[in-house]
This record gives structure tokens, sequence and C-alpha cells, in this order.
């Protein structure tokens, strides 16, 4: 016969989960304040985001609001296996720029029983799934979706539109090249 008092406390429980949306959807302030709460909590956490990322800071995450939180950035998602060494909770910011073994290593992660907290793009410029994202949100515990406001007609946006004239897929830009649209104004804007 089963107890629940003879279930085994002692195994570290992971999950992953991952905040999504458009730019400007408050993701990286998300992630930032459900990485402190942890560091509150006295968990030992590691944030990572890839080195490309130099917007704001080389090292530090920082939300368009000018949050911030130490992180390490790193070349591949390979380095987060090596780095995250006797972690509680691992954060990962613009996950939507790392390669597709992302989801592998989330998952090893959560395996080992680490609390995975992933925020990105959901969708690219174009309003195609991005990156490694689709893979993480189908293998992750949870999924939180965000939203900006549409900068066209006030309702809730899911796109982040680029109007600036540059094709490449990855293209960090803020302000001055992008803006959130809902999918009724991302439609009417962006040309196929």
């Amino acid at each position: 016969m089963f107890l629940e008092n003879n279930i085994n406390t002692t195994q570290k429980k992971g999950w992953i989960e991952v905040v999504c949306g458009s730019m400007f959807s408050g993701k990286t302030e998300e992630l930032i304040r459900r990485m402190k709460r942890a560091q509150f909590a006295k968990q030992t956490v590691e944030i990572f985001k890839p080195e490309i990322d130099t917007r704001y800071d080389n090292e530090k995450v920082v939300s368009h609001d000018a949050n911030e939180i130490h992180s390490t950035p790193v070349p591949s998602s390979s380095n987060i296996l090596i780095l995250a060494n006797n972690v509680d909770v691992v954060g990962i910011d613009e996950a939507q720029f790392f390669d597709n073994e992302l989801v592998n290593v989330c998952n090893q992660l959560a395996n080992s029983g680490v609390r995975v907290i992933v925020a990105g793009l959901d969708m690219d410029y174009k309003g195609k799934p991005f990156g490694p994202m689709p893979g993480i949100m189908a293998c992750a515990e949870y999924v939180t979706k965000v939203h900006a406001i549409c900068m066209k007609c006030g309702d809730l946006a899911n796109h982040s539109y680029r109007f600036s004239q540059n094709e490449n897929l990855v293209h960090l830009g803020e302000t001055e090249a992008y803006e959130p649209l809902c999918r009724s104004c991302f439609q009417k804007h962006y040309k196929k």
C-alpha cells in the first residue's frame, strides 16, 4: 500500500518554465523578477545569455525598463551545462538566439533537478516560430505568454514588427528597428 508519507522528499524536482512573447512585452523583466525571488529564497542561481546580445550590457541581463541582474554570456547552449554546477535555478535570456541544442540542455538540467526559466521571442520578425523556442515550449511544464501593446491600435500585441530594411534573421535592435503590433496590424504592415 502506498502512503503519501513515504514519498521521496530528498530528490530534487526540476522543471522548465518559459516566458515568451513579442519584443517590449516584459519577458526579461519577468525573468529577472523570478530569478531575484529565487535569490531572496536563498536558492543558488545562475543566469545565462547569448554572448551576441550586447545591447544594454556585455554581462548583465537588462530589461527595457533598466532592471538588471548579473549573467554569464555564453557562445553556445552547450556551455550552459558546463557552467551550471550546483545550482537550484538556471535562467536563460534571449533563448531564441541560441542553437537548437538548447532544448536538450534545458531538459538535461530539469531532469537533474534544476528549475529552468527561459525567456525569449516565440516568433521572429516574419511571424514564424523562432529558433529553439517552439521545442522548449513543447517540453516545458509552464508557459507564460506575455503581450506588449500594439503601437498602431492599442490592442494586445504579439508580433515584433521590424521596420528597418535589414533582412537578417538576427538583427539586434530596439525601438529604432522594431515595434510591437497586434495580429491585424501586423498583417496590414508586413509585406511577405
